[in-house]
Order: C-alpha cells, then sequence, then structure tokens
C-alpha cells in the first residue's frame, strides 16, 4: 500500500545566501557569469564530477543525463540593501545581504522523462553546483561575493502531479493518516539531501513527515534546514504557486537563511576579535564591537517585523510557516549566543580599560613627581645662585662643580620624561615582519594557510609577531622556521609595510625580506599553518593572498628578480 503511488517532478528552485559589496560587484554581470559557469559544467557532467556515487553506475548514467537536460536561470534577489558588515577574518567589507534564485527544470517539455526523475537523482547536481560556486568567489577578482560556501544549496523540489502503479493521475486528500499512510514514498521528497536509502526506520520516516505546513488538503508544504518540497493539485499550482507560493513560502524560506547566514558571519568575525583583541588598541576594538553590534542590530530589526507579521497577520498559513522557519533555522539561539560573545568581549574590554587607566594614572603621578623634582631644582638654582653671586663670587672652582652637579640633575629629569612619553607611545604599534622565501630556481613561492584569524584559511607569508629582544632577521628566520620548517637566510630587505588598515587587529608595521631555503626543501605545516605549499609565481593570479601580501610579493620580485619568471606578472 505505502508504494501504490508516485510524486511527478515539476520543477525546482535553489537559493544560495551571499553578502556583497555592491560597490565592487556588478550584480547582473556576475549573475550572467555565475549562470553560465553553472550551465556550462552541469550540462556536461562526467563520472569524475560524480564520485559521491561511484558505487553506482547507473545512478550516475541517470544524472548525466538529467545535467544535459537542464534549463537553469539565475538572478541576484537583494534583501537587506544597506548591510554594513566587515570580516574580521579577511579584512573585507559587504554592503548588502541578499541571495541568488536559480530556477531549475529538468527534461522541459517532456512530461514522460519527467516521470523517471527521483530525489536520490536530484540531490547530487546542487552538491557539484556548489563546488563551482566555491571555485568561482575564490577567486581574488571575485572576494567581495560571499556566497554561503559550508551550507548545501537550498533545493525547494516541486511536484503537481501524483499517479498510481497503473500510471493514472490521481488526487489524494492529505489527512494525517495520509500522511503516515504514505510516508515512505514522501519521505525522500522532503529531505533531498538524506541519502535515499530505501531501509530507513519508520521513526524516520514519521518524523520527516511532521511538519506539513499546508493548511489545504490537497497540497503538501515541506521546509527543512536544506531542503523543502511542495506539491500543489495541478489547479492549484497554475492559479498560485508564482502568486502566492513564490511569496508566502519560498522567498521567506530564502530570506530566513540569508539572515542565518548573516548572523554566522557576524558570529565567525566576533570568533576573529577573540582571537586578535590582546593585539589590538581598545579605541580601534570598540569600534569593530559597536560596527558589529549595529549590523546584528539590522538582523533583529528584521526579525522584529517577522514578529509584528505573526501578532498581526491573520494569514493561518502564512505565520506557521515563519514561526517554523525561526525555529528550523535557529535564529533566536544564534542571536542569544551572538550576544553572549559581546558581553564577554565588552567585559574583557573593561578589563583593559581598568589597566589603561591604572597605566595613566601612574604616569600621571610620575609626571607630577617630575614636575615637584624640577620645582625643587629651579629653588635650588635660584639658591645657588644667590650664593654664587652674594657669597663666593671669587671661587670658580665651586662655581663650576655646582654648576656640572645641576647640569647633571637637568639632564637625569629630561630623560626620564623624554624616556616616559617614548614608552607611552610604545604598544600602541605592534611590529612583525613576513618573508618571501623563494625555492632555488627562484620561479616558486612558499605560501602557508593560515589557522588563525584574521584571514583564517587563507593563503599568507610566513611571519608573525617580532620578540623582545630580538631582530628583524632574527625573527623572519625564526618564524619561517616554526610554520614551514624550513631552515632559512636572508637574502635582502624588502620593505616596510605600515599602511593602518593593512591588518584588522589595529596599527601594526610588517617588515618584509627576501629568503632562501638551507638544506631540505621539505615544507612541514605547523599550529598557525594548516598547510604549507610551493606555488609557482606565475600562478598567483588567482590566489587569495591574506593581509598585503600580495603587494610584498610584486616589490620582491621587482626588487631582486626585475620580472616575473616566463614574464607572466601575476
Amino acid at each position: 500500500m505505502e508504494k501504490d503511488i508516485r510524486f511527478i517532478y515539476k520543477k525546482e528552485v535553489w537559493f544560495i545566501s551571499a553578502l556583497i559589496n555592491d560597490e565592487r560587484v556588478d550584480c547582473e554581470k556576475t549573475t550572467n557569469e555565475i549562470e553560465k559557469k553553472l550551465i556550462d559544467k552541469l550540462t556536461n557532467l562526467t563520472e569524475a564530477d560524480l564520485q559521491k556515487i561511484r558505487w553506482s553506475p547507473e545512478l550516475i548514467k541517470q544524472v548525466i543525463e538529467l545535467g544535459r537536460n537542464m534549463s537553469l536561470k539565475c538572478e541576484w534577489v537583494p534583501f537587506i540593501d544597506y548591510f554594513p558588515y566587515y570580516n574580521e577574518n579577511t579584512g573585507l567589507r559587504f554592503d548588502t545581504l541578499g541571495y541568488f534564485k536559480v530556477s531549475i527544470e529538468y527534461f522541459k517539455g517532456d512530461p514522460a522523462k519527467k516521470e523517471s526523475i527521483i530525489p536520490a537523482q536530484i540531490q547530487q547536481i546542487p552538491t557539484v553546483a556548489l563546488n563551482i560556486l566555491k571555485e568561482f568567489c575564490g577567486k581574488y577578482v571575485n572576494q567581495y561575493l560571499n556566497i554561503d560556501r559550508e551550507s548545501p544549496i537550498f533545493v525547494f523540489g516541486v511536484s503537481d502531479t501524483i499517479k498510481n502503479t497503473q500510471n493514472k493521475k490521481i488526487e489524494i486528500e492529505w489527512t494525517e493518516d495520509n500522511i503516515q499512510k504514505y510516508k515512505k514514498v514522501l519521505g525522500p521528497w522532503t529531505v533531498i539531501y538524506s541519502g535515499q536509502w530505501p531501509d530507513y526506520s519508520d521513526t524516520l520516516y514519521i518524523k520527516r513527515v511532521q511538519n506539513n505546513l499546508s493548511n489545504r488538503l490537497s497540497e503538501l508544504h515541506f521546509i527543512y534546514r536544506n531542503s523543502g518540497f511542495i506539491y500543489m493539485a495541478k489547479e492549484n499550482f497554475e492559479n498560485f504557486f508564482e502568486q502566492y507560493m513564490m511569496d508566502s513560502v519560498l522567498e521567506p524560506t530564502a530570506q530566513v537563511r540569508a539572515m542565518l547566514f548573516a548572523l554566522i558571519s557576524i558570529n565567525e568575525s566576533l570568533d576573529a576579535l577573540f582571537s586578535i583583541k590582546d593585539f589590538m588598541d581598545l579605541d580601534t576594538l570598540e569600534k569593530k564591537i559597536e560596527n558589529l553590534r549595529n549590523t546584528r542590530g539590522m538582523i533583529q530589526t528584521r526579525m522584529s517585523l517577522i514578529y509584528n507579521e505573526l501578532d498581526f497577520n491573520r494569514r493561518q498559513h502564512y505565520t506557521s510557516v515563519l514561526t517554523h522557519l525561526i525555529d528550523q533555522f535557529n535564529l533566536k539561539d544564534i542571536l542569544e549566543r551572538i550576544e553572549g560573545k559581546f558581553d564577554v568581549i565588552q567585559d574583557s574590554m573593561d578589563l583593559r580599560y581598568q589597566s589603561v587607566n591604572h597605566e595613566i594614572q601612574t604616569r600621571t603621578q610620575r609626571g607630577m613627581n617630575y614636575l615637584n623634582i624640577i620645582f625643587i631644582i629651579s629653588v635650588i638654582v635660584d639658591v645657588v645662585s644667590y650664593i654664587l653671586n652674594i657669597v663666593t663670587p671669587f671661587n670658580i672652582a665651586f662655581n663650576a662643580t655646582i654648576l656640572i652637579i645641576l647640569a647633571f640633575i637637568l639632564i637625569y629629569t629630561t630623560r626620564a620624561i623624554i624616556g616616559g612619553r617614548r614608552s607611552a607611545k610604545k604598544g600602541k604599534v605592534r611590529k612583525t615582519v613576513d618573508g618571501v622565501i623563494l625555492d632555488e630556481s627562484k620561479e616558486n613561492i612558499v605560501l602557508i594557510k593560515r589557522t588563525y584569524p584574521p584571514f583564517k584559511n587563507q593563503w599568507a607569508l610566513p611571519g608573525g609577531f617580532v620578540e623582545k629582544g630580538e631582530s628583524n632577521r632574527e625573527a623572519v628566520i625564526r618564524e619561517g622556521k616554526e610554520e614551514t620548517g624550513l631552515d632559512l637566510a636572508v637574502e635582502g630587505k624588502i620593505g616596510i609595510y605600515d599602511t593602518p588598515e593593512r591588518d584588522p587587529r589595529g596599527r601594526i608595521v610588517s617588515t618584509a625580506f627576501l629568503c632562501s631555503i638551507i638544506g631540505s626543501t621539505k615544507v612541514r605545516p605547523s599550529d598557525e599553518s594548516k598547510e604549507v605549499k610551493y606555488v609557482p609565481l606565475t600562478e598567483l593570479k588567482g590566489v587569495d593572498l591574506a593581509f598585503d601580501h600580495e603587494q610584498i610579493i610584486k616589490d620582491a620580485v621587482e626588487k631582486f628578480l626585475g620580472k616575473w619568471p616566463k614574464s607572466q606578472r601575476a
């Protein structure tokens, strides 16, 4: 009984959350590029693209045929037009939150072919598409397009026809009893990324079909974290899908998922600040926290609008969908976690403010002591001057001795004051080093993938902070050894890099050196470098480098090599 019907595939809609900087990104051009790349790849799939299902050669053939018969249309949908988000990990700014909406249809105009489509086939192509988007956004020219590359592409599957084993169209009243009756047919459609094994337990199937959001017996609406399924009787589909279902179910899902992506991004920036706050001056840290609070506030404002809808909107179906979405995507929980992190950072800042205030009070007291000394010295000078002029005008040796003593006192006091000022200025600037490490051929450079923020998971030059009592040259050799495992020799100084915005941690000045390798050329990662590799200089174009390391490498090549190998400039 449970297998005597089947849902006939109609179409699907994908949603991909994204942050962009629309001053640097031509949205229309970028959307067209994404559409073209998806079409070019997905309509020409190979077995190598479908390694996850290599256990089923037949399924691979089916998916390849799906791709060859695909109709695809992509569009960019801005959700929050002014969303000033600064990524503390990459140092990039964004100003718009939205999503890409991709309309998909397989075997368009061929109903007979559509009848063979099953969820196990559908789930494969969005997985390949996400890899395409990862590669696209990983290019340096697309760094101001931040697509959600961690979550699966959200897939809404749509059906408008049900057939029985005699291949006849039928209509079913979707009562709770019928939902339970056909749960094994319905289950794989409600959770597209499920694996689609036929021997799941009844408990799992029951769980999948618990949340039918439709208030009509002729429809089914299911929404989960990574996919959704909608069945509408053909007449309902033709009359209400675009006019109502898209606005009331699909688009709200995309919007809430975009808010989740934004909150996760804010959370990642807070984690980055946790890692670097001890190296950052308080004014910079305060400003960054305030910016993140404002960005978080925009999400809360949008959620308030949703709650207003829940309070005053009388459309029961629409409000049930909104309530389900907030619960399904755990927006409340992540907001609470973010607020907790804000509180922890604020407490840490308060402690630093107390420490700074104590230091200021100490310096003030020291300054007052110096002023007192100067006052006392001036009194002594007046007294001694009186003595010299009145009592011993002709004792030259005595006069000279007194003057020498006074001179020493004045010199000591002046040096103490100047030293105090210099020490007060120190600490606002941190010193780092960066090493451009080339192999013997001078054609390959050593890069590391950073383990910690800022610029976590991005490629960078080996380097780090200069330790107390250490020269810059000693520091670059030590950091190079720690992060790459290589023994180095310094060939020459490239330059000093002190642009105020070069490092999101604050005022950090780096001295860069050209280095060569001594002995073994075998590299190894460390706690601070997830991965270490040699990269040909001619292939640096498109590598997303951290900080201002692209400029450092260009300066090193121009200063020491004269030109890029094979005259190909990155």
